[in-house]
């Protein structure tokens, strides 16, 4: 499983020889931004899952009230070399998923698309009506070479902020504020190849059957801290079910940390990352399915091979 150091969440990370670096093959790139956020693009196409670089500490969380910095998010951007986006899509609106998304949306002009809740939320946060874009079940997008598509999902167990956001609100807020409502999984359709992000651990049976993907960023986030038969279900309704034959492993990190740091794994109160990355261990060695930490700004060939960041 190849790896970044100063990434990895925990000992069993193994380092495996450089990729050849070169030009991409597929035409797409992928970067991964930390939490669940990841940039997906091609020559054409910008598109962005959540949206989420502000990162306030703990105790900023636990005692007091917070909003975007766009100073952080414009640093984050500008690493990451996002110079027009086409869309943002918001996996679901949890702080930690969605603080900075509707920022981000406003800064490139660019629809911020997800479930009710996102467009209440990009209200609040004064976006235009026509950049408010609802999705139903299912319901497919085209941007480009990508067609997009948002399916209903449920947010892992163990939700801190459950319900919908019903009524607008301007950050700073407490970050309750900022419920889950509906989650959704996301798959990419690209002539290259086909891309799922799984922004939370949890599933509901046969629901993605009949969606494929060559490549799945996976969220692990409390998925250490659930039984074996629910991590085998989550393997099988996901990563079996799409037919993949790559995971990447998603919201491992401690998301209260900022991004101008190596990433680390969360304390074991709050999740067992170590449990999680033995199970996928297992899991991809028992079904030869390449497993890949993804390195922060590292931009990567989901379909391919992948390149050194560059700061």
């Amino acid at each position: 499983m190849g790896a970044h150091p100063d990434d990895a969440p925990c000992s069993l990370v193994v380092r495996s020889p450089p990729r050849p670096v070169g030009e991409f093959r597929s035409g797409v790139r992928a970067t991964f931004l930390g939490t669940s956020s990841v940039l997906v693009r091609d020559e054409k196409t910008t598109l962005l899952v959540d949206g989420f670089f502000s990162r306030p500490s703990l105790p900023r969380v636990a005692t007091g009230r917070i909003g975007p910095d766009r100073r952080i998010i414009d640093v984050c951007l500008s690493r990451a070399r996002v110079t027009a986006l086409d869309a943002v899509l918001c996996a679901h609106t949890h702080y930690d998923h969605a603080l900075d998304s509707p920022v981000i949306a406003q800064i490139f002009d660019a629809p911020l698309i997800g479930s009710e809740s996102a467009v209440t939320l990009g209200r609040g946060y004064g976006l235009p009506d026509r950049l408010l874009v609802p999705a139903g079940d299912g319901q497919t997008f085209v941007f480009g070479d990508f067609e997009v598509t948002l399916v209903r999902t449920p947010h892992s167990p163990g939700d801190i902020a459950p319900g919908g956001i019903d009524i607008p609100f301007t950050p700073p807020a407490r970050y309750k504020a900022w419920r889950s409502g509906q989650s959704h999984s996301i798959f990419f359709k690209h002539p290259a190849g086909t891309l799922h992000v799984h922004a939370s651990a949890n599933h509901i049976p046969g629901k993605l059957d009949g969606y494929r993907a060559d490549t799945v960023y996976l969220s692990i986030g409390r998925l250490g801290k659930q039984s074996e038969r629910f991590r085998e279900e989550y393997w099988r309704e996901t990563v079996h079910a799409a037919g993949a034959t790559t995971v990447l492993p998603v919201h491992w990190d401690d998301f209260t940390k900022p991004l101008d740091r190596p990433l680390v794994a969360p304390p074991y109160l709050m999740d067992d990352i170590e449990s999680a990355m033995e199970f996928l261990i297992r899991r991809c060695r028992r079904e030869g399915v390449a497993l890949e930490l993804p390195s922060l700004w590292q931009e990567t060939d989901p379909f391919g091979r992948s390149r050194p960041a560059r700061d």
